[in-house]
């Protein structure tokens, strides 16, 4: 993998992290709009880094309704349970934002399937998918979320929502709330008391 390419999978990783990363500070600071734009950049970084950084997180993709449209399908994909947070509670809205941003081949397969997403629900509905009663969006969400069972004409709706799962999946797991989720406990000190008893006379 060349310098380019490493550059732009650690932004990547980095982006979809930040509330991880910033856990693991000593502090008990939480990420704001105010603060997310300091932790992705600094001396720590090469300036391209900071610039790349910087360019992408100030322009806006998505509209709002979109941005409501994504937070309430990424909620039914990863919904808030007795273990942990949604996945909007995870960041995942403004990840997805990040990422079609700074990888411009997801814009259009994104904006055209929410644009999809509410066509099928005006048509069937009377209404877009936001605004649809929750059965009513579990109703089309199941027609689009098991390709096996998908039928012919809902292809579209299949590769869209495999796309949302997918971004959706990383950007959760890759946050705060998706690695305590899992479990992981990375680095952690403990205390360590000498070579065990037992051990020592084998």
């Amino acid at each position: 993998m060349d310098r380019r390419k490493s550059i732009k999978a650690l932004l990547i990783g980095t982006a979809a992290s930040g509330v991880f990363i910033e856990a693991c500070k000593n502090s008990d600071k939480r990420v704001t709009k105010e603060t997310s734009l300091t932790m992705f950049t600094g001396a720590e970084r090469m300036q391209e880094e900071n610039d790349h950084y910087k360019k992408v997180a100030a322009d806006k993709f998505f509209d709002q309704h979109e941005l409501t449209t994504i937070t309430v399908l990424a909620d039914i994909i990863i919904p808030k349970d007795a273990v942990s947070g949604s996945a909007s509670d995870a960041g995942v809205t403004d990840f997805i934002e990040f990422i079609v941003k700074d990888i411009p081949s997801h814009q259009t397969p994104m904006r055209g399937g929410l644009r999809w997403l509410d066509m099928q629900c005006l048509k069937r509905f009377e209404k877009t998918f936001k605004d649809c009663s929750s059965k009513q969006q579990i109703e089309i969400v199941d027609e689009i979320a098991y390709p096996q069972k998908a039928k012919p004409d809902m292809q579209q709706g299949v590769a869209f929502f495999n796309l949302m799962r997918n971004l959706t999946s990383t950007g959760f797991y890759t946050s705060e709330i998706g690695v305590k989720d899992v479990g992981y406990m990375g680095n952690t000190p403990n205390q360590w008391n000498g070579v065990p008893d037992d051990v020592l006379k084998q």
